[in-house]
């Protein structure tokens, strides 16, 4: 975590010098005079760099005489978590509130405007080779400042990009394979932005938000294929299709389970485990402890007692 809270007009210069390492070179003004604060969590993973931004109100520029003295070339998205946003680009400006993403391009001028405390979550990966994944013209100036707004892919991603950061601090091996998915997820995306819609090509964006709605719902031990399948406005034959030659969804919300649930046994020592296991969605102990053992390979007790030290089998 990257801290931002020294006292006078020091504490924006020291956050604007770390915004231009974090992301590229900006500048940045505060909207208020009141003492600044910010806060900055960087996941690096081979595919994607994520940045877990809170911070309070300002506005940030990347000018072209900054661009002309750099040679960073990323595609950025916002996913804004907390409070509002606007991202202006292209002779656009996306509105941006919570589960709400949007692009912009570091290869052109950009502001980003927020007039209060915020939080967002930013994705950062390599311009050229993610618009050439997504068949997207090398300017891209057509998808930039587009909002998706929060309930379609924007909130998909929120939720996928969200658990990614979690599972780093957890499982690092994992997080790294899971990251693995992050560019053709942001290509789906790009294709929603630049107006080209979905195609059959974008199944993984679609799974995402069946999985999405499973970490929502995990806790639901009544969660069936008819029910998920209802929910994500797909038929049990489209739900079970998409994904073939992947972890099924049923492995899927069982992983998600057992994972929440040896959090809770770590962070909340003195619950019964039993009770932990209804609180994850898990029908009776037996079920719980069958499914906590293929997952992780141990009990729940076990993993309690090596305070989460297991390896997975």
């Amino acid at each position: 975590m990257l801290t931002c809270g020294a006292a006078g007009p020091e504490a924006f210069e020291q956050w604007r010098a770390l915004i231009s390492d974090t992301f590229v070179p900006l500048t940045a003004t505060p909207t208020t005079d009141r003492p600044f604060r910010g806060e900055l969590r960087v996941v690096t993973h081979p595919a994607v760099q994520l940045t877990e931004v809170r911070a309070q109100g300002q506005h940030v520029a990347r000018t072209r005489q900054l661009i002309a003295g750099s040679c960073e070339d990323y595609l950025l998205a916002s996913i804004q978590l907390g409070g509002r946003g606007r991202v202006e680009q292209d002779g656009r400006t996306a509105v941006l509130t919570p589960g709400a993403m949007t692009f912009y391009d570091s290869t052109r001028p950009y502001v980003l405007h927020f007039d209060d405390a915020f939080e967002q979550l930013v994705v950062q990966l390599p311009r050229r080779p993610l618009l050439a994944a997504a068949g997207i013209p090398d300017d891209g100036v057509h998808l930039t400042a587009v909002a998706l707004e929060a309930g379609g892919p924007g909130s998909v991603l929120a939720g996928f990009f969200s658990s990614l950061a979690l599972v780093h601090d957890r499982d690092p091996v994992g997080a790294a394979q899971l990251s693995a998915h992050a560019p053709g997820l942001l290509a789906s995306a790009l294709r929603l932005a630049a107006g080209q819609g979905a195609g059959p090509e974008d199944a993984g964006l679609e799974r995402e938000r069946v999985l999405a709605h499973l970490r929502r719902h995990a806790a639901d031990p009544h969660l069936d294929a008819d029910t998920v399948a209802a929910a994500c406005h797909l038929s049990r034959r489209a739900l079970f299709r998409l994904f073939e030659g992947h972890e099924s969804w049923a492995s899927a919300l069982r992983r998600i389970r057992v994972e929440r649930a040896a959090g809770l046994l770590l962070t909340q020592p003195r619950r019964p485990v039993a009770a932990i296991g209804t609180a994850c969605g898990f029908a009776g102990e037996a079920q719980f402890h069958r499914a906590f053992r293929q997952v992780v390979g141990c009990t729940p007790a076990e993993h309690r007692g090596r305070g989460g030290g297991t390896q997975r089998r």
